[in-house]
């Protein structure tokens, strides 16, 4: 078992002067699907995971193992997701065995296979299909032909909805999100038909009030292939999208993925949800949080909704912004820039990422899978448009107004007001005076204190005070 060949190692280690760190048990517990005894050192500044060769049996209806038991290496081989992860390493030959005799020859070839038929390592672990998924993009691997059949199959589909946890469904589509080549394992996806069963376990509860039925998986492609032109362009069909929706994604790591993931689940795009209150909530967000399990780690459950709640009002603030192009205020965009709904740091979204998903799916609406082409001219029209507006928002230095704090606080806006006490009224005067500023960057506090005064003044801004009461209770003598 782990633990105590754990001992071995560190004990044999010390006596060639090779320190080991301590030695950590992770025991069994079924209830978790940890059938297995782990024990974990750290060598030569590796983390070492040590575990005993087994063999395992399925239920029919659960990916838990019934049974686990010592097993010889073929057969711990035998039950890997697939060949390449079933070779090993024999430390005293200082060779690799390949117990499946075909796992050499497909890390050569790039091929991705099961050891055992797909179908059966499909039906004792229905995950499995998503690691080949992975995997494959991973490597930029091919998956052999006989896992494309297994993937598709009714049964295999359905079990992955019903044996599989939604938390390992999410972690796999994560980590491909995450990976080398997201948009590969979209394609995949695709291929497979996997779209559904990995996003439609939704409660009942939820399916019953959805707004609409989602759109064509395709639409997912479509969009993630449109986003991968943008971030990684491969030739000059279009022009190039302006540095700035880049600045964004170069600070924040976790932004590439999450526009993967929002494009998708575009299929979900405007449709809503009614809670237990009756209340209309973004569909994405009850697939995020109950289909897939995904959290705010990534900004994936709080940040995809901004994103979609969007991209109606950029859509419909870039028809506008030609009227006033030439006679814009730097108010007007500044405070466009600023709103919740475009710009939320807290949630992961900058007002660049708003803009640069709003362009993907109005491109996407131009990308015909079938033929694989993109409309070039449309395309062109609509990156120069949004180019267009990157291109003012930069000359008027308004990259950072989503950031940019009022000149004077709250107490300092009630003092100049002579309020003695804040209310809603508060919230719409700073507004104002970020306002102001945006059309005044080069004034100070004095001179905001004292515009501010002449728009009391002048009734342009009305405080709300709180009135006491004019006839009280008589105090009992």
């Amino acid at each position: 078992m782990g633990l105590p060949f754990a001992e071995h190692l560190a004990e044999f280690a010390k006596t060639k002067g090779i320190a080991t760190g301590t030695i950590a048990k992770i025991a069994q517990n079924p209830d978790q699907s940890k059938h297995l005894e782990t024990a974990t050192l750290k060598l030569y500044g590796l983390d070492i995971d040590l575990v005993n060769l087994r063999s395992e049996e399925y239920a029919e209806n659960s990916r838990i193992p019934t049974g686990v038991s010592f097993g010889t290496p073929l057969e711990d081989a035998k039950r890997r997701d697939i060949t390449i992860n079933a070779l090993f390493y024999n430390v005293h030959t200082h060779s690799v065995e390949d117990f499946t005799e075909k796992g050499l020859d497909d890390l050569r070839d790039g091929l991705i296979r099961t050891p055992l038929p797909p179908k059966e390592t499909f039906k004792d672990d229905p995950l499995r299909v998503l690691r080949c998924v992975r995997f494959a993009s991973r490597f930029g691997f091919d998956l052999v032909d006989e896992i494309s059949s297994a993937a598709k199959d009714p049964v295999i589909q359905d079990a992955l909805v019903t044996k599989v946890t939604r938390e390992r469904v999410g972690v796999e589509l994560s980590k491909m999100l995450k990976g080398r080549d997201p948009l590969r394992s979209i394609e995949l996806i695709h291929q497979l038909s996997l779209f559904t069963p990995i996003v439609s376990a939704l409660p009942s509860e939820i399916l019953a009030t959805l707004s609409n039925r989602p759109k064509d998986p395709e639409l997912a492609r479509r969009n993630a292939t449109v986003l991968s032109l943008l971030l990684d362009p491969i030739d000059d069909q279009i022009p190039p999208l302006h540095p700035i929706y880049y600045r964004y994604l170069r600070a924040d790591a976790t932004t590439r993925a999450r526009l993967y993931l929002a494009s998708f689940l575009t299929p979900y795009l405007s449709l809503t949800y009614l809670d237990k209150k009756r209340k209309a909530l973004p569909a994405v967000e009850a697939v995020i949080r109950e289909a897939l399990k995904l959290g705010t780690q990534n900004h994936f459950l709080d940040g995809v909704p901004f994103l979609f709640s969007a991209v109606p009002k950029v859509r419909q603030f870039l028809l506008e912004y030609p009227t006033f192009y030439t006679e814009h205020k730097r108010s007007r965009i500044g405070m466009f820039l600023r709103h919740k709904n475009i710009h939320h740091l807290n949630a992961g979204v900058h007002w660049s990422s708003s803009f640069l998903f709003s362009l993907v799916t109005e491109m996407g609406e131009l990308y015909d899978l079938n033929a694989d082409k993109l409309d070039v001219d449309r395309a062109s029209a609509l990156v120069e448009r949004y180019n267009q507006f990157a291109t003012l928002v930069e000359e008027l230095e308004l990259y950072d107004a989503g950031e940019m704090r009022p000149l004077l606080d709250g107490r300092e806006v009630s003092t100049a007001l002579g309020a003695k006490k804040g209310g809603p009224w508060l919230a719409e005067a700073l507004s104002k005076v970020v306002e102001w500023q945006l059309d005044n960057p080069q004034q100070n506090k004095e001179q905001c204190t004292a515009w501010l005064k002449r728009e009391r003044e002048e009734g342009r801004i009305q405080i709300d005070e709180l009135v006491e009461p004019t006839s009280k209770r008589p105090r009992k003598k």
